[in-house]
C-alpha cells in the first residue's frame, strides 16, 4: 500500500479505454469543440489490451482492488468484454466496473456480466425523449438506453446504478421524473451537482443546483432518510424512500466535496495518469512501457507520482488558479 502526502491510499483505478463517444452531451463533449473536424486519438496511441492487464497488475501490487473502466464510451471499444475478462482475473482486483451512455448496453450486457463485469453505472440526465435527445445532443431515442438498464437488470447486473448530472435550466425541473421512474425498480439514481471539469463546457457556478435543493424536491414528493455509506470514502450521500421505494444517491463535489478521503487514480486511454479528475497535466506510462522497462520501473513511476500528490482541488475550488486548461472528462473518464 502507498499513501500520498495527505495519508490517502490508492484503492480504485479508473481506465479510461477510449476518448470517443456518440453522445455530446454539453458538460462533458460539447458539440462546438467536438465538432466534424475533431481529432480523436489515432489507434496506435491508445493502449492495447495487454498494455492495460500489465498495468492493472502492477497498480493491483500497490494496493488498487477496484476498476472502473470509462471512456468516452467505452463499449465503443471493440471487444472490450475481453478487457473485462483479463481484468476480472488479475490477482487483488475484486471489482470491475463499468460506466456508460447505455446507448448499446443492451447488444452488450450479457457479454459484459460473463466476462466478469460486477456493476454496472449508466449516465442519464432525462427520461422523456425531447429532453434526453436535447441533453444528450444526439438524434437517439432514450428507449434504447432504458432497454440496456432492463437487459443489465436481466443480465444479473443489478442494481443498475444511474447517474444523472443536474444544470439549472437543462433538468433541474424533471428531478421527479428520473426519480420516479426508478422508484421500486432496486436501480438507484444519483444526482450530481454540475462540475467544472475540463476547460470546454463553459461551466458556471450559476448553473449549480446544490445537493440541498435536490433533495427537498424529492423529500417533498416521497420523504427520505438518510443511510449510512457503504464504506469508508464513499463518494455519493446514500438516502432511502421512508415508503420502502428503494434508494437514491447525491455526488456533492461542489456543495461538500470529498477530496479528503479520495483514493482514486484515472488512466487515459493513450496511457497517462492523472491523481485528480480537475488535474491540468498527467504522467505518461505509455512510452516507458513500450520501451522496454521492466515492472519495477512503472511501479516506481506510480510510486512517486502517487506518494507525492497533493491535489485537493474540489476542496480549495474558490481560491484555486490553474493557471492551464484542465484535462477534458471525455479524455480520463467521470
Amino acid at each position: 500500500m502507498i499513501l500520498d502526502t495527505l495519508g490517502r491510499p490508492l484503492r480504485d483505478l479508473r481506465v479510461s479505454v477510449t476518448d470517443r463517444c456518440n453522445f455530446r452531451c454539453a458538460y462533458c463533449m460539447p458539440r462546438d469543440v467536438y465538432d466534424r473536424d475533431h481529432v480523436f486519438l489515432p489507434r496506435e496511441e491508445i493502449l492495447t489490451f495487454e498494455e492495460i492487464e500489465r498495468l492493472v497488475a502492477l497498480f493491483a501490487g500497490l494496493g488498487v482492488e477496484k476498476i472502473r473502466l470509462t471512456g468516452g464510451e467505452p463499449l465503443m471499444r471493440h471487444g472490450v468484454a475481453d478487457l473485462v475478462e483479463r481484468i476480472s482475473a488479475v490477482d487483488g482486483i475484486r471489482d470491475v466496473a463499468m460506466t456508460t451512455n447505455g446507448s448499446t448496453l443492451a447488444r452488450h450486457a450479457q457479454a459484459l456480466a460473463d466476462a466478469g463485469l460486477g456493476r454496472i453505472t449508466v449516465s442519464l440526465d432525462a427520461v422523456d425523449d425531447a429532453r434526453f435527445r436535447h441533453a444528450a445532443d444526439v438524434d437517439f431515442p432514450v428507449a434504447r438506453v432504458l432497454e440496456g438498464i432492463d437487459a443489465a437488470k436481466n443480465a444479473g447486473l443489478a442494481p443498475v446504478k444511474i447517474n444523472t448530472v443536474v444544470r439549472k435550466g437543462l433538468n433541474n425541473d424533471a428531478l421527479l421524473d428520473i426519480a420516479g421512474r426508478f422508484r421500486g425498480t432496486g436501480h438507484i439514481v444519483r444526482f450530481i451537482e454540475y462540475m467544472d471539469v475540463g476547460s470546454s463546457n463553459g461551466w458556471e457556478m450559476d448553473h449549480v443546483v446544490a445537493a440541498e435543493e435536490i433533495l427537498s424536491k424529492i423529500n417533498e414528493a416521497w420523504p427520505l432518510d438518510p443511510v449510512e455509506p457503504n464504506y469508508v470514502g464513499e463518494v455519493v450521500n446514500r438516502w432511502q424512500y421512508r415508503d420502502g421505494g428503494g434508494e437514491i444517491g447525491v455526488i456533492a463535489s461542489v456543495t461538500n466535496p470529498f477530496c479528503g478521503e479520495c483514493t482514486r487514480l484515472r488512466l487515459s486511454a493513450d496511457g497517462s495518469i492523472y491523481t485528480c479528475l480537475f488535474a491540468h497535466a498527467g504522467t505518461d506510462l505509455r512510452d516507458a512501457l513500450r520501451s522496454g522497462a521492466a515492472d519495477d520501473e512503472l511501479v516506481e513511476i506510480v510510486s512517486g507520482v502517487w506518494e507525492s500528490r497533493t491535489d485537493r482541488y474540489s476542496e480549495e475550488r474558490s481560491g484555486v488558479s490553474i493557471g492551464f486548461p484542465k484535462v477534458e472528462m471525455s479524455y480520463i473518464g467521470g
